[in-house]
């Protein structure tokens, strides 16, 4: 759900780069061991860089491709015992572009396949292994890495590296994608930190404020020192924030959590859980307390005054206004870990820094504290107007424990209702226990009230086909019909083709589009038309090729431009339709002959525009000029680069 997500619960709730470089995000290594019988374990290693994840060996057909073990031949006296395993359990997770549940691992995964030799002469067992690996934004193709073990019963021996290098269609050497993006992290630590300033004025908190300032003055008639007692105590607060933060850093709860939290049922069950009991506590239903032995034990400590008195105090405070931050936190940690790297560790910093401030400013400036607004019904409200937040906030969790159950109409219909209700709430036509009556709208309240209503309508247009951009992370995938076109005109879309495209009868283009899927044949046209080229590197299991088509190439302005301005080629990077002899092709990079469709495409990628993620966009105009775009699901830049082809 990334940073969104806190996007919009800070929203509801105050309105009331490079070039692009080829990537081998997985490295393989091999060894073996020798055991009992003749029989050896032999080990396949894959180290798989932060962010992306190896699919596993078991996928449904239609699926993308599974990571599969090839033995080219075993040796006479070798043979295989049993199934490949591996060392760790796959992730499970449903994908929406395919419609069915994927199995994939993340960081680390060593695969073991048993062999026993019936002879004692030292032999070579030799294959390959394909496989596929995904982010959250690209795919690799299709890649191959072969593996070789020198194994014996005389004599164990080590595979040797350049025995296991790879296929040249992955790099010899991982790309380490490392550069952070330096806005969206940006953006990150500001939500956090206005995160904080926003739990400040929550009911758990606000009230604390008189009573926590107070200690630093009580009984010092040293300035200097209650000052520094002040920044001793807001210190403490942001290390107990920050140490939070820290243990999901250094993967004390594993290395698999963001992808534990972001997919699996369980997590997000509890999340689900936590939101709604918040709700119903903020609702009045009844109140949320947490054990008075707690509490008391870090309030006993804190009244030993000095540093650790003030540390205690600071401890003390995090624990009672855990009662109300604790939505704020769990919304923070969820985006943090998916951010990944430091992010957790500095996304809290940054949410303790700024709930600390308001505590150590008032402590220098105790005159202040005549100035802020007394605690009374005003309070009550912000818990009302968090309830229903929380409310709307809790579908998310529940839609990926049960798959999407409720559909998107649905989820948007409720949050229309949330909204409206809330709108209601605040002109004072809905009263909760301990609600005071509301005799006026003060031009706070007016706005509060607009805002709600905007956001109901906005929400509606949802109901009619808008694809809701604002909030869209947040909500179930939008159904989008996908039209295959044929070697066939479509008689609303008249084709705009020289003539019939090669390999139309098994490869498809969605939304009605014509074009090629062979790169000379499509130059052609666009040279014979006088047209740019829109060329696409794609593959039938790339998830996030779908997931290209059904936003970006599916918006009106963008589609216009693919249909009636551009000649569309569309290369498969996975397809293994085979070549006649005439059309293969040698390798640019390795010197190999390719003989499938895919493999030409793929080496085309990587030989002419030095990467190997797709999916992948080039605009070539009529004289030659070419502009590439890396992967974005900002339709307004896709439409931008598309009228640089034009201009």
């Amino acid at each position: 759900m990334k940073y969104s997500a806190i996007l919009f619960f800070l929203l509801t709730t105050l309105w009331g780069v490079s070039l692009a470089q080829p990537k081998n995000p997985v490295a393989w290594s091999f060894d073996h061991e020798k055991m009992d019988d003749g029989e050896f374990e032999l080990h396949f290693t894959a180290s798989i860089e932060k962010g992306w994840h190896l699919y596993s060996q078991k996928l449904p057909e239609g699926g993308p491709i599974a990571t599969t073990f090839h033995f080219t031949g075993l040796p006479d006296g070798v043979e295989k015992i049993g199934e490949i395993s591996a060392s760790a359990q796959p992730v499970k997770v449903f994908d929406k572009a395919f419609n069915m549940e994927l199995e994939y691992f993340s960081n680390s995964v060593t695969f073991t396949q048993i062999v026993r030799l019936s002879n004692d002469q030292t032999t070579s067992i030799s294959g390959y292994i394909e496989y596929m690996s995904c982010d959250d934004e690209s795919c690799t193709p299709p890649a191959e890495t072969e593996f070789t073990f020198i194994v014996g019963n005389d004599k164990a021996q080590t595979a040797s590296p350049e025995s296991a290098a790879p296929i040249k269609t992955q790099l010899e050497e991982p790309v380490k994608n490392e550069q952070k993006k330096e806005n969206g992290g940006l953006l990150f630590l500001l939500l956090a930190f206005v995160a904080g300033l926003a739990a400040v004025v929550t009911p758990c908190v606000f009230p604390m404020i008189p009573m926590t300032v107070s200690f630093f003055m009580r009984g010092s008639e040293n300035r200097g020192k209650a000052i520094f007692t002040a920044l001793f105590f807001g210190g403490s607060i942001v290390f107990i924030f920050a140490l939070l933060g820290a243990l999901f850093t250094f993967n004390v709860f594993g290395a698999d959590v963001a992808n534990v939290l972001s997919t699996h049922w369980l997590p997000n069950a509890l999340f689900f859980i936590l939101f709604v009991v918040f709700a119903l506590s903020f609702f009045g239903l009844f109140e949320l307390v947490l054990p008075g032995s707690l509490v008391n034990k870090t309030d006993a400590q804190a009244d030993k005054g000095g540093l650790i008195g003030a540390f205690f105090m600071a401890l003390t405070t995090v624990i009672v206004s855990f009662s109300c931050t604790g939505p704020f936190i769990g919304s923070l940690i969820i985006s943090a870990v998916q951010e990944g790297g430091w992010m957790p560790l500095f996304g809290m910093t940054a949410f303790g820094l700024a709930f600390a401030t308001p505590f150590t400013l008032l402590a220098f400036f105790p005159s202040a504290l005549k100035k802020l607004p007394k605690s009374g019904g005003w309070l009550n409200e912000i818990k009302v107007v968090f309830a229903f937040v929380l409310t709307a906030f809790s579908l998310k969790f529940l839609n990926v424990v049960f798959l999407d159950f409720m559909g998107r109409d649905l989820f948007l219909a409720i949050w229309i209702t949330l909204a409206i209700l809330l709108g209601i709430y605040l002109l004072g036509k809905i009263r909760f226990s301990h609600d005071s009556e509301v005799s006026r709208i003060g031009v706070g309240r007016l706005f509060l009230v607009i805002a709600s209503f905007t956001f109901a309508i906005y929400l509606f247009t949802g109901l009619l086909g808008a694809p809701l951009k604002a909030v869209s992370s947040l909500l179930p995938a939008q159904e989008i019909r996908m039209v295959a076109s044929t070697s066939a005109p479509i008689a609303e879309h008249p084709t705009t083709l020289c003539g019939p495209a090669k390999y139309a009868d098994k490869l498809h283009l969605p939304h009605g589009l014509t074009g090629y899927f062979e790169l000379e044949q499509g130059l052609a046209c666009a040279k014979e038309q006088n047209k740019p080229v829109f060329l696409v590197f794609k593959g039938h299991a790339c998830a996030n090729c779908k997931k290209m088509e059904n936003t970006v190439w599916a918006e009106p302005e963008v589609l216009e431009k693919l249909r009636n301005d551009y000649i569309v080629i569309a290369l498969y990077t996975d397809d293994r339709t085979p070549l006649p002899e005439s059309e293969w092709k040698v390798s640019a990079t390795n010197g190999k002959t390719l003989k499938t469709m895919g493999k030409v495409n793929l080496d085309l990628l990587i030989s002419k525009y030095n990467i190997n993620s797709i999916p992948y966009h080039v605009v070539i105009e009529p004289g030659g000029d070419e502009h590439v775009l890396e992967v974005t699901y900002n339709a307004e830049v896709f439409s931008r680069f598309l009228d640089e082809g034009l201009n």
